[in-house]
């Protein structure tokens, strides 16, 4: 047994959705969305390298020294599976771990706007969840994926880096491939996909212009393609989309994506009303005819006002959904309009009254003695340690040629 394991089931105790371990500091959680160090002395750089490099295997150990950092799953039975990214930093090693949930959520479950399922049912056509880090969108679709396995006939193939959830072939057959486990990058799965009959494609995330324009001529060639950005909003995620590529090229770009694109569905993650979790609110933006020629005729900056009147096709902007929530009773007024950028506007006639208590400082999280564990080799590893001048370098392992 590794000697992480421990915190990784005090991280799930806690429902925490991550852990953050960095040399020369107490481990953190992050909880409800807050950082929250935990009642542990600081790590000093070789023990924080011990406790991560007991979870790599050698190739992994050796694909960290050569990159300087690395992306991993890791699974511990009973426990569930998580998402490692792993760094050197200038006080030695750090690394961030973010669990995944073993049981998928229905979209229902997740309190997912309806059209999503109607998205779901497209048979060809480019969909992109997008949202800053931590937003959610593995798990938005992750249920989207589990509607389609659950209902349609399908090939599904996804590409990851690393596979997150992990998904059980019900009426769909779903292939689910890793970069660098299973295939050397995004676009060279997605190049070979089109040689692999699917009828459904999931790009982990759409990280650069052949990528992108190889879900584009995918979604464009009877695929349903479904794709992450990291942008804040629907309508900036198509300005994102056609700015990727060359000012040469963007006319073109825009046609092709007028056509194929289905929806853009934005999202956030708030702490929800009781104050015990975390609430998705959404935007979600649909390629009607009137988008589609907005995108075409580079007019993008008027898709805002096209989703204020077009509420009724299943589009729905920030401010709409926080409106609903805050009615459902699931946001507080408070953190919705905060989060549409009205916070503190009622502050200066507030007074010394206080709509709730006040805020006390975040305790420290408690967790178990780390466990001994198993010896392995890590002793014999170099230490990955900052130099004088603090620029960091990897230890003198051999590189591969």
């Amino acid at each position: 047994m590794a000697k992480l394991d421990d915190l990784f089931r005090f991280m799930k105790a806690q429902g925490a959705s991550d852990l953050h371990l960095s040399s020369g500091s107490s481990p953190y959680i992050r909880l409800h969305g807050n950082m929250v160090p935990m009642n542990y002395r600081a790590l000093t750089a070789e023990e924080c390298q011990a406790l991560i490099f007991e979870i790599l295997s050698e190739k992994q150990k050796q694909i960290f020294v050569n990159n300087l950092e690395l992306d991993l799953a890791y699974t511990l039975e009973g426990t569930g599976r998580f998402r490692c990214n792993i760094f050197l930093q200038r006080k030695g090693m750090g690394a961030v771990f973010r669990i995944i949930p073993e049981e998928i959520k229905s979209l229902e479950q997740l309190h997912m706007p309806p059209v999503l399922k109607d998205l779901c049912k497209e048979h060809k056509g480019l969909i992109v969840v997008t949202g800053p880090t931590g937003s959610g969108k593995s798990t938005t679709l992750a249920a989207m994926i589990e509607y389609i396995n659950q209902t349609e006939s399908a090939h599904i193939l996804t590409v990851e880096d690393p596979i997150e959830f992990v998904y059980e072939n019900k009426k769909s057959l779903i292939n689910q491939r890793e970069v660098s486990s299973h295939t050397k990058s995004f676009s060279n799965a997605l190049k070979a996909a089109l040689r692999e009959d699917p009828d459904i494609i999931l790009v982990g995330e759409m990280r650069d212009l052949e990528t992108i324009s190889l879900a584009m001529t995918a979604a464009e060639t009877g695929h349903l393609v479904f794709g992450t950005l990291h942008t804040n909003n629907a309508h900036k995620t198509v300005d994102r989309i056609i700015d990727v590529f060359p000012e040469a090229q963007q006319a073109q770009i825009r046609v092709m994506l007028s056509e194929s694109l289905k929806a853009v569905i934005a999202q956030s993650l708030l702490p929800n009303a009781t104050g015990n979790g975390r609430v998705a609110v959404n935007e979600i933006l649909i390629n009607s005819v009137a988008v589609s020629n907005l995108i075409r005729e580079g007019k993008t900056f008027q898709i805002p006002s096209t989703m204020q009147t077009s509420k009724g096709s299943g589009m729905m902007n920030f401010e709409t959904h926080v409106n609903q929530l805050i009615g459902e009773g699931r946001l507080s007024k408070d953190d919705g309009m905060a989060f549409l950028g009205k916070a503190h506007t009622n502050s200066a006639s507030s007074g010394a009254q206080s709509s709730g208590p006040a805020p006390q400082p975040q305790q420290k999280a408690t967790p178990p003695p780390i466990s001994s564990g198993t010896q392995s080799n890590i002793s014999s590893i170099p230490v990955m340690t900052p130099t004088s001048s603090g620029i960091p370098v990897p230890p003198p392992m051999k590189k591969k040629a």
